[in-house]
């Protein structure tokens, strides 16, 4: 390997896979295991909702809502779910706002998969032009990109990496990645090993002038809906990284500089199995809110409804419940208010209009 200096582009990026010997240990295998299991365990149980947009529009909104605070863009429960009810009306602004444009671009990516079957560089751009709100896309070759430490202390605005330069390099590697992903006949290895690895590899690329970090974190999820681990994004990786963001960058530096592969890996598959733990405690307890709230509801009722529609996400506009069943906003008006009779949900006025709020689903949402 030649030796990587920080202040120097890194052109020298050596292609995927790393030699079996970096990450073929005993301890990584039982832990691929048990993050394999995990995983298995996490999909069966998603597919026993009544419908699965249920949990996928909130987790994902949680996704996208750790994903963003990741790179410093920070907002509350309130305001997000407040920006996700009224994501059409003009004065949502700000932090919020940049939260539901990684959502969207986690969308993009989850559709653009569904028709093409595999990743591809042209959904990456896509990916990152849905996330950062603009219309280019690989950065050009003579831009001079380097990464700063950010924090505090004396080395802050320091050189700690130097991305890959030059005309046609970014994009020749790119394109070598999204091989690497796709060819599983050239490029046998599991699954969540390769996302582990492309993920290191997407990062050190850097193929974009910004939000490379959440367009990489939205790239391990549709890999693993890509290879059928999952069925929908409903993988909270980003909460994980977020809570232990120190280690993170330490491992990925880490990875560049001393080729150390063990370690990247354990840590990202300590995430994907904390992860899932932590997804399906909250579709149990979610599983749990619905069977308890369809007990409360009168039979009468809960036949002219869909009750899937209350767990959505936690503010509810009348229009939201607009269905086959209910085709009137007064119709709708009138079960929401039997609802908050029921004790089940409460109502706010917000701008105008009055809103609905099921506060046990919001508990569930927030808990860590």
């Amino acid at each position: 390997m030649v030796p990587y200096d920080r202040n120097v582009p890194h052109n020298n990026l050596p292609p995927l896979p790393p030699a079996l010997e970096c990450y073929n240990t005993p301890e990584l295998m039982r832990k691929l295991t048990d993050a394999s299991r995990k995983l298995a365990e996490l999909k069966g149980l998603a597919s026993m909702l009544p419908n699965q947009s249920i949990f996928v529009n909130t987790i994902s909104l949680r996704e996208a809502k750790a994903s963003s605070a990741i790179e410093n863009i920070f907002t509350t429960d309130d305001e997000l779910y407040r920006a996700l009810t009224f994501q059409d009306e003009e004065y949502v602004q700000g932090p919020a706002k940049e939260i539901l444009h990684y959502r969207e671009a986690l969308w993009e990516g989850f559709n653009n998969l569904a028709v093409t079957g595999k990743i591809t560089q042209q959904s990456l751009i896509d990916i990152y032009r849905k996330v950062n709100q603009t219309y280019d896309g690989i950065r050009p070759y003579q831009a001079e990109i380097v990464i700063k430490k950010r924090g505090w202390g004396s080395l802050i605005g320091e050189t700690v990496y130097t991305p890959p330069r030059g005309k046609g390099v970014v994009e020749k590697m790119l394109a070598d990645l999204v091989e690497f992903l796709n060819d599983d006949i050239k490029f046998p290895i599991d699954p969540l090993l390769k996302m582990i690895m492309a993920h290191y590899q997407f990062e050190a690329i850097h193929p974009f002038r910004d939000g490379n970090g959440r367009t990489g974190r939205i790239l391990c999820i549709l890999y693993l809906i890509q290879k059928r681990l999952l069925d929908m994004p409903i993988l909270y990786i980003s909460s994980y990284i977020l809570q232990n963001k120190d280690s993170y960058y330490f491992n990925l530096s880490n990875v560049t500089g001393l080729h150390n592969w063990n370690s990247w890996i354990l840590f990202m598959l300590d995430a994907v199995i904390q992860t899932s733990e932590y997804t399906i405690y909250k579709i149990n307890r979610m599983r749990s809110l619905i069977s308890k709230t369809e007990g409360i509801i009168p039979k009468s009722l809960l036949a002219k409804m869909d009750v899937s529609k209350l767990f959505e996400q936690p503010y509810i506009r009348p229009k939201n419940l607009l269905s086959e069943k209910i085709k009137s906003i007064n119709t709708a008006k009138k079960y929401l208010a039997e609802l908050e009779g029921l004790g089940l949900l409460s109502k706010e006025k917000i701008g105008k209009e009055f809103v609905w709020f099921n506060t046990e689903l919001m508990d569930i949402l927030s808990t860590e």
